[in-house]
């Protein structure tokens, strides 16, 4: 069986994320919390910036495609609610939550995430899929058993629910312009959320950490949010949102996993949590959804390669590149395949 390159990206963007916040947590006694979400953010937006950079260098900048019109509103307001909300609630919420407490209660991103997509952009589940988003949950609701979490108050649990459904909106819209180049994506998140963080924690009179504290958490957030939301939005243009969501649901395991690696004991919830998501992840990869669908006519611009859905002439020269990007019209198309709800396949059914 061959494992969709969709599914790849979101199960390397949860354990990114994963391992993540119990290194973040290392960093909250040092810095204020809303000074830490922006030295994250920046850290992976000056990083992806560098990672850009370079691709443009040594490749071709015809394969990266902008956002542009109504999709720029639509990537302020997802950075608006994970870039800036998101992360300041996560922090003031590890301030008051241990990390391992902390990464169970995030567990609820991916399911507001499925809720959202389900019910409110009415992006197509079946029972399969809705089973295997609720084992993967359960999975991570399992490793909570044992002692119970601990958290100085509701505070901090309400904090770390709100940046799971802050997440959540964020996840749903930045699906809309999952089309474009992820590393522009989430470098554009990083940047513009980390740099109005920052000057919030300093208006608000903030204390600069200490180089060290500040390096830290540059690598931090370039790997665990940069990196991480990079495989995230090619998960998201593959897979849809829900589905997407339900892998990087796996983070908990991810971060509970690495805090074995780092001397914690292996205990039964950990193993059952890990039979119960490879349960789910199974009913997720092994999904086949094919039916005669239709595809509207539609012009839009994003990287490709002329597959059976890019079949289009070129008005200008080509130098035969692919993936390259440029504004192209899909004809109409009836036709039957598998696929998932990805950029391509966004029908009702």
């Amino acid at each position: 069986m061959t494992v969709d390159r969709g599914i790849l990206a979101a199960i390397g963007a949860a354990v990114l994320f994963g391992i993540a916040t119990p290194l973040a947590k290392s960093l909250t006694d040092d810095v204020s919390p809303l000074l830490l979400a922006g030295l994250l953010y920046l850290g992976s937006g000056i990083g992806l910036a560098l990672v850009l950079a370079v691709r443009t260098c040594i490749a071709t900048a015809s394969g990266i495609s902008w956002p542009r019109a109504v999709d720029v509103c639509w990537l302020l307001a997802a950075i608006a609610a994970g870039g800036v909300a998101g992360p300041y609630l996560l922090m003031l919420g590890l301030t008051r939550t241990d990390a391992a407490s902390a990464s169970l209660i995030l567990n609820f991103e991916g399911v507001l995430t499925a809720l959202l997509a389900w019910f409110v952009f009415r992006e197509n589940f079946d029972r399969r899929i809705a089973i295997g988003m609720v084992l993967i949950g359960t999975g991570g609701a399992v490793l909570a058993l044992g002692p119970a979490p601990a958290t100085d108050s509701v505070l901090g649990t309400l904090a770390i629910v709100g940046a799971c459904l802050a997440w959540a909106i964020d996840n749903n819209l930045t699906r809309k312009v999952s089309i474009h180049d992820a590393t522009v994506i989430a470098g554009t998140k990083g940047l513009v959320a980390g740099s109005t963080s920052t000057a919030l924690a300093l208006a608000a009179d903030a204390e600069w950490p200490g180089m060290s504290v500040v390096s830290a958490a540059a690598v931090v957030g370039f790997v665990g949010y940069g990196l991480s939301l990079t495989l995230f939005v090619i998960a998201l243009r593959s897979l849809g949102t829900a589905r997407t969501g339900a892998y990087f649901s796996l983070a908990p395991f991810a971060g509970a996993a690495f805090a074995v690696l780092l001397g914690a004991p292996v205990s039964v919830p950990l193993l059952l949590a890990g039979v119960l998501m490879a349960i789910g992840v199974w009913l997720h990869v092994t999904e086949h959804h094919a039916h005669m669908h239709a595809h509207e006519s539609l012009t839009h611009v994003h990287a490709h390669t002329h597959d059976a859905h890019h079949e289009h002439t070129h008005d200008a020269d080509w130098d035969g590149r692919e993936p390259h990007s440029h504004v192209h019209t899909h004809d109409a198309l009836t036709h039957v395949h598998p696929h998932y709800p990805d950029i391509h396949h966004r029908h009702a059914h």
